[in-house]
């Protein structure tokens, strides 16, 4: 594990402290601090050397402006933390099909991920306001669509981590779509982030330059 892998779990747990504690001046500390840490960790990995890593690294890169972006309670700020985000989902596909992809896989795990995707947006629609209900639901349908292009990548090098990263992805947004919508909370927080972080750094590291 790289010195800044090491540095994101470090300042998850300050913020998860500054969440328990309701600090924000460490969640605004810690947050930026511990994304910068996961988008360090692909770079020093070598994630420029390859077209996988590039666009792992966007991914990453974006992922971290949103986690900026969702520091304030704004609603402005949050819509566009949320387009961060989808824009990183888009280069998170787009990277795990560049080396390739298997159409029976990606058919297979749609059998999957659309039903999902459908409960996902009956749970979330009566709660979100008019504004947020289209973006709310090209976000449900472009992460649907990152997890079955993970899906898709089987047989490339480390494929059980892409699928891994992309899973825990999708779960931590559900605790933060939970937290956003329908019953704030700080278990939200507490489930969603390590979530988050650990989705992030397993992502990275399937874009470090191979050992052997």
């Amino acid at each position: 594990m790289t010195p800044f892998a090491v540095a994101t779990l470090v300042f998850v747990a300050l913020l998860l402290a500054a969440e328990a504690r309701e600090s924000a001046r460490l969640r605004h500390v810690a947050k930026p601090l511990a994304s910068l840490g996961f988008v360090a960790a692909a770079w020093a990995g070598g994630a420029l050397e390859t077209p996988y890593g590039r666009s792992v690294l966007l991914a990453l890169g974006l992922g971290a402006l949103g986690d900026v972006l969702l520091l304030p309670r704004a609603s402005a700020t949050f819509l566009g933390g949320l387009v961060a985000f989808l824009l990183g989902h888009l280069a998170f596909a787009r990277a795990f099909t560049v080396r390739g992809a298997s159409l029976v896989a990606a058919l297979g795990a749609a059998l999957f991920v659309a039903p999902a995707a459908v409960l996902a947006w009956r749970w979330l629609a009566p709660h979100l306001p008019p504004k947020m209900r289209l973006p709310v639901r090209a976000y449900v349908a472009v992460i649907s669509t990152m997890v079955i292009a993970a899906a898709a990548a089987v047989g490339q090098p480390r494929w059980p981590a892409i699928l891994l990263g992309a899973l825990l992805f999708y779960a931590s947004d559900l605790a933060v779509a939970r937290q956003r919508f329908v019953t704030p909370a700080l278990a939200n927080k507490l489930w969603g982030l390590p979530l988050y972080y650990g989705a992030q750094l397993v992502l990275a590291w399937t874009a470090a330059r191979p050992t052997a």
